[in-house]
């Protein structure tokens, strides 16, 4: 993608962000879809919906840097070149069908990107003996140019299935800056656009386009205004804007406020830089993405039970003067009969009995810790972290962001969080908090050795 600079201040804003934790969104996750996905060997459609950060770089990354980067940036999504004979980095020797499941199996949302044919009049392409430009032969309507367009769908098709992309998901076309001042070069390259996305359809993908705002997506929201049912338009679209605003706002003069929006934008915010993460460094361009308006699945538990507590303090026996609260002791029974140690015909009766606190030291017992009739701080904290540890961030909704939540919750009482399974800045300032508190550091990236820590019930 090309290169521009960004300002000075505008780039030490983005960092500093970064360095304090992910930037401001949310994005979907599918409930629990990660860990069962490798096992079924069935790809997701990706990216689907996903409203968060990304980045892209020229040659695919390696495993070991994929996953440090996962456990310690704040990016949940990733574009890769897929075909393209104008692509810079032609030979991708990470690309393969098994680095395309497993990143996906982790939660990464994958952003497939083609870069073949320019446009006629653009002065950087082409590179190469075998990349001929988009043909500006008005010939039958651009009927050569619109065959370019139909044939690199076709490619980029065949690409991602061998990759194991799966129907459903969106492929973008890189078409970079050009003057759409000249009429030809224009016109053609609209109607290269537009057969791609009539055969990306037809073979059941979902069209992308990335280009710069002040040429092809300032021409895609012309044609818009002007010639609305000329032409297929792409599905969503990506803007390379190098404002160091980590958001999908674009000035008007280049793309109209309701165009492609809400839910199918991606924008381009900050060009190639350094990054490290994990003691990992790689040259990126940062991306913001809004594609899709997905909801978690609400949750229930045990028949209506409310498991989401403003505290989980300690349940002790009940005395002559001093019960138990039962709101908080039917919470305590619904998660110890969700673990299978509370009997399915014991009453959630939100009294903290005999068959109760068989249950809550059959847990501790479990947990390595000595059995008490006090059900703990740390007991409350190691039932609601306990399952599998996947990397959530800033893009990450569903029921292991609730399971978070409540766990940090306990954890951290006045940081007074609600249960609403989206991961969003107030999530990664809890996170942040949380580490603090534990004395590791503090960002808001809730990555494995975060959950480990809540799993042993620091606080």
């Amino acid at each position: 993608m090309s290169v521009r600079l960004i300002s000075t201040s505008a780039l030490a804003c983005v960092l500093a962000l970064a360095l304090l934790g992910p930037l401001r969104g949310d994005v979907f996750r599918a409930e629990e879809q990660p860990l069962d996905l490798a096992a079924a060997g069935t790809n997701p459609v990706t990216p689907g919906n996903f409203t968060g950060y990304g980045f892209d770089q020229c040659l695919t990354p390696t495993q070991a840097t994929m996953d440090a980067w996962l456990e310690h940036s704040p990016f949940h999504s990733v574009g890769i070149y897929i075909s393209g004979n104008s692509r810079a980095c032609r030979n991708q020797p990470n690309l393969t069908p098994t680095w395309v499941s497993t990143q996906l199996a982790k939660g990464w949302r994958l952003l497939p990107i083609t870069l073949g044919p320019q446009a006629s009049c653009s002065s950087r392409y082409p590179k190469y003996d075998d990349d001929p430009k988009i043909n500006p032969d008005a010939t039958n309507y651009y009927a050569k140019a619109k065959a370019q367009g139909k044939l690199e769908a076709e490619r980029a098709v065949n690409a991602a299935t061998a990759l194991g992309l799966t129907p459903g998901s969106t492929l973008f076309y890189d078409l970079e800056a050009f003057d759409i001042g000249n009429t030809k070069c224009r016109e053609s390259a609209i109607r290269f656009v537009h057969a791609w996305t009539i055969r990306l359809h037809e073979l059941n993908f979902v069209s992308g386009y990335y280009s710069s705002a002040g040429s092809g997506i300032k021409m895609l929201d012309d044609v818009l205004k002007t010639r609305p049912t000329a032409f297929v338009l792409p599905d969503q679209v990506w803007v390379a804007r190098w404002d160091g605003k980590a958001n999908t706002t674009i000035s008007s003069s280049y793309l109209s406020p309701s165009a492609w929006a809400p839910g199918r934008r991606v924008k381009q915010f900050q060009g190639g830089h350094d990054e490290t993460w994990g003691g990992v460094k790689i040259n990126i361009d940062r991306n913001y993405l809004d594609l899709g308006n997905s909801t978690p699945k609400a949750e229930k538990h045990c028949s209506g039970v409310r498991v989401d507590l403003s505290r989980y303090l300690a349940i002790k026996p009940a005395t002559a003067t001093v019960v138990p609260n039962p709101d908080r002791v039917k919470a305590l029974q619904c998660l110890l009969r969700e673990r299978g140690l509370y009997p399915t015909d014991a009453p959630i009766n939100g009294k903290y009995g005999p068959r109760t606190l068989t249950a809550a030291q059959a847990w501790q017992t479990k947990r390595g810790f000595t059995a008490s009739t006090t059900w703990s701080v740390r007991d409350w904290i190691t039932i609601l972290s306990a399952g599998a540890k996947p990397v959530l961030k800033i893009g990450s909704r569903g029921g292991y962001v609730r399971r978070a939540q409540r766990a940090i919750q306990a954890a951290h009482p006045a940081l007074e969080i609600k249960v609403t399974g989206i991961y969003d800045t107030a999530m990664a300032a809890d996170v942040l908090a949380y580490r603090k508190k534990i004395g590791v550091h503090a960002y808001g990236v809730l990555n494995t050795a975060t959950w480990t820590s809540l799993q042993a019930g620091k606080y």
